[in-house]
């Protein structure tokens, strides 16, 4: 596990790292799987809508009612997880987990820990604290593909 350390000082910081993240997922090509830890109002939502918005997508909602919002193009396939509103890990399957969980797809999961032992392994965690803008961002790298991705971001 390779960890990386980051402070942003304002929203348009927080959205130039996602776009980054996004970016640098982009040029790796293939599945990645990507926790975002935080309390409330961290900004776990805020990295994942611009993370999206990056591959040209102009709406994104926030999957907090329906658990996943997917968003494919001829470029990518993304499904944003918000697990926040799991009563049991066992609704996802509910859903078709598995079925989202497919080879050249990204993965970025809200609330990780509430979907445990339904929800694979991540590529990546994002930590996010802190309050107003300024935010503490923690990006643990837990695969070879993930420590690419850290370290494209973190360069």
């Amino acid at each position: 596990m390779l960890n990386f350390l980051l402070e942003v000082n304002n929203l348009n910081e927080t959205i130039t790292l996602s776009r980054k993240l996004a970016n640098c997922c982009s040029q790796n090509r293939g599945s990645f799987i990507i926790y975002l830890i935080g309390d409330l109002g961290a900004g776990k939502t805020t990295m994942a809508q611009n993370f999206i918005k990056y591959y040209g997508f102009e709406k994104v909602k926030s999957p907090t009612y329906s658990l996943v919002e997917s968003y494919q193009n001829d470029e990518i396939n993304i499904h944003h997880f918000d697990c926040y509103r799991l009563n049991d890990p066992e609704e996802l399957e509910y859903i078709g987990m598995r079925e989202y969980f497919l080879n050249g797809h990204i993965q970025l999961i809200e609330w990780p820990n509430l979907g445990k032992g339904m929800i694979p392994n991540p590529d990546i965690s994002i930590n996010l604290s802190g309050k107003d803008d300024k935010r503490k961002i923690c990006i643990t790298a837990h695969t070879d593909i993930g420590e690419n991705i850290s370290q494209c971001v973190t360069s």
